[in-house]
C-alpha cells in the first residue's frame, strides 16, 4: 500500500492526554503506544484525506456519471462476455460426444 506520509522520518516527542484507564489496560497488555498510535493517525488521515478529494472533486464525479448515464461509456455497445460466433454449430458443440 502507499504510503501517505514519509515512514522514515525522525520521531518527534509529543505530549497528548488519553484516558487514564485506557493508558493503563494498553500497558498492561504491553502495548506499543508510539507504534499504536502512528497506525490509527495514519489511517484516520488516510480517511480525512480521502474524503476531501472527494468533496474537491464531488462537481467532476457527478458530471461524469451524467453524462455516462446520458451517453453510456465508449465501447458499452461492443461488450460481450464471451461471444460465439454465428458460423459455431453451438448444438454440436455443448452436446455430449457421439458413440461409435
Amino acid at each position: 500500500m502507499h504510503q501517505i506520509y514519509d515512514t522514515c522520518a525522525p520521531k518527534k516527542p509529543t505530549n497528548l492526554s488519553i484516558n487514564s484507564d485506557l493508558l493503563e489496560i494498553a500497558r498492561s497488555l504491553s502495548l506499543n503506544l508510539s507504534a499504536t498510535l502512528g497506525i490509527a493517525l495514519a489511517e484516520q488521515v488516510r480517511a480525512e484525506q480521502c474524503a476531501q478529494w472527494q468533496r474537491e472533486n464531488a462537481g467532476t464525479i457527478q458530471a461524469y456519471n451524467q453524462y455516462v448515464e446520458e451517453n453510456d461509456t465508449f465501447g458499452d455497445d461492443e461488450r460481450t462476455l464471451c461471444p460465439v460466433p454465428s458460423y459455431i454449430d453451438t448444438e454440436s458443440l455443448f452436446s455430449p460426444p457421439k458413440t461409435l
